[in-house]
């Protein structure tokens, strides 16, 4: 076999690697990258207090509760109404996809929401070490 004729089959083999690697590339999951995130849909009424759409993806082996948390604006101090919900772990499926979930959020006592209040949710994901990471906020009108 000449030279030229090897050089050819090398390249030939390379350029065949490559398609491959990037078809492994391009049919894996996409959702991979997009783990750990949170996204707040539709905040509504729930007597005694609210409800929280999210949606959200996870590492698959993650141990973290998604938390919701939610501020009625205009109220400070001793008059602040607040509300709070969890999604235990057990409850999460983590397995790089997005799923929907519905937080209900409980109001502290003395906390009251009314249709018309205008409030910020923050939802994030908090860890057995008692961190909390991928915050997102949302403000709406009840």
């Amino acid at each position: 076999m000449t030279s030229s004729r090897f050089a050819r089959r090398l390249a030939g083999t390379a350029a065949a690697a490559l398609v491959i690697g990037a078809g492994a590339l391009a049919t894996a999951p996409s959702a991979a990258a997009k783990a750990n995130l949170l996204e707040i849909g539709k905040v509504a009424l729930q007597e005694p207090g609210l409800r929280a759409d999210v949606t959200y993806s996870c590492d698959p082996g993650m141990n973290h509760q998604l938390v919701a948390n939610a501020v009625k604006q205009g109220t400070t101090g001793h008059d602040e109404s607040v509300a709070a919900g969890t999604i235990k772990v057990d409850k999460l499926t983590c397995d790089y996809e997005s799923h929907a979930a519905r937080v209900t959020l409980r109001p502290a006592t003395g906390s009251h929401f009314a249709k018309g209040d205008q409030v910020k949710v923050t939802v994030f994901y908090f860890d057995d070490e008692g961190f909390g990471y991928a915050h997102q906020e949302s403000v709406t009108r009840l």
